[in-house]
């Protein structure tokens, strides 16, 4: 059983990493750092900001299964538990988006950025689409 759980987290971890990190680098035009730093910057940025979704993805997939009692939920809850992974990634992106660039101001969106309420369109689009992704990937791997 363990060894289950450990390969299962293992094929999450490593498919956010490839997609997150599609994400994280499509979406860098859209804040300023993209347009003011340097190369060797804008590196540590997407590494830390991948790094910080790589987490997201884990924990909120930690949640669903202990929701579900069950690692294998996607493929037994997949609907539910798909919902319940994006609920948590967008709630932790809103409340993350919204402290970092207004409360500590880490960063900024560059005037290209669409914002709903204040919070950039394309992370929130990122908890949406990449959690989605990853299910359908994982469900097909099968």
């Amino acid at each position: 059983m363990f060894r289950n759980t450990l390969k299962r987290l293992l094929h999450w971890a490593l498919l956010a990493l490839v997609l997150h990190g599609l994400w994280e680098t499509a979406q860098l035009p859209l804040y300023t750092l993209w347009h003011e730093a340097t190369a060797s910057r804008i590196a540590v940025y997407v590494f830390h900001c991948l790094m910080g979704d790589v987490l997201i993805a884990m924990g909120a997939y930690l949640i669903t299964a202990m929701i579900f009692r069950n690692i294998d939920w996607p493929w037994h809850n997949v609907w539910r538990g798909g919902a319940i992974m994006i609920v948590s990634g967008l709630a932790y992106t809103v409340f993350s988006e919204w402290y970092n660039v207004y409360q500590l101001r880490a960063w900024s969106y560059a005037a290209s950025m669409p914002l709903v309420m204040g919070i950039g369109v394309a992370p929130l689009m990122q908890w949406i689409v990449v959690p989605i992704l990853m299910i359908v990937i994982i469900r097909r791997r099968r």
